[in-house]
């Protein structure tokens, strides 16, 4: 019974995985070549939507890689992916405006995004000697040594939750903005929020796909055990 559980878990953790890379690289793909209406660039959306908000004094920079775009809280800048930054079209303006929802939480000190940069140093222990400390613990049958894996690898389980809800309200800080400030049209609002869902769900697919993992460890150390 242990065995077909354990098989279900790693198939269903793929699939969600997969499913939810395919969800954004589709979706993404399409609103990317779709201009929007006032042919604003990701980078004048992100200026725009600083300014309007009371922060002139946070840059926009162009960044390497694909779908590489963040806010650095730190050096108080937002960078963006070629297309995004040069791009006309409709997602991004949606990507850059969000990107710009995480400067706006910074400022007003959103509580969830304190408590996930918190979480930061733990979360990298986490990720990097979680699945070792586990692995270790069931080959040498020593259980200690699992429930301290446990614990490293629920630190990464703990700062994707809190993640959930920084993205979420990114996103919607992201659209009222949009609309606020007439950058997109009502239409084209339409098409931001897919492509804004579509990022979302990538988060909350990550969320259950460590979770399936960790019940997969645990369902192995419960059989070492027997």
């Amino acid at each position: 019974m242990i065995k077909l559980d354990y098989t279900i878990l790693i198939l269903i953790g793929v699939l969600i995985s997969g499913l939810s890379q395919a969800f954004i690289s589709i979706t993404y793909s399409k609103y990317k070549k779709i201009n929007n209406k006032k042919l604003i660039s990701g980078s004048e959306t992100a200026r725009k939507i600083l300014k309007a908000n009371g922060l002139d004094k946070i840059y926009v920079v162009e960044t390497q890689g694909y779908l590489t775009d963040h806010y650095d809280p730190k050096a108080k800048v937002i960078r963006l992916s070629k297309d995004i930054y040069n791009g006309e079209t409709l997602a991004a303006a949606s990507v850059a405006a969000h990107e710009v929802g995480h400067a706006i939480q910074d400022k007003e000190n959103y509580k969830f995004m304190k408590v996930r940069s918190s979480l930061v140093p733990l979360t990298n222990i986490g990720s990097k000697f979680g699945y070792l400390v586990i692995i270790a613990g069931i080959l040498m049958n020593i259980m200690g040594l699992v429930y301290l894996g446990l614990i490293l690898f629920g630190s990464i389980l703990l700062f994707q939750l809190v993640t959930l809800p920084v993205e979420f309200n990114a996103s919607n800080r992201a659209k009222k903005n949009l609309e606020k400030l007439g950058i997109l049209t009502n239409s084209e609002l339409k098409s931001a929020s897919k492509v804004l869902g579509a990022a979302a769900f990538t988060y909350v697919a990550s969320f259950i796909t460590t979770l399936i993992e960790m019940m997969r460890f645990v369902l192995v150390a419960n059989n070492r055990r027997r």
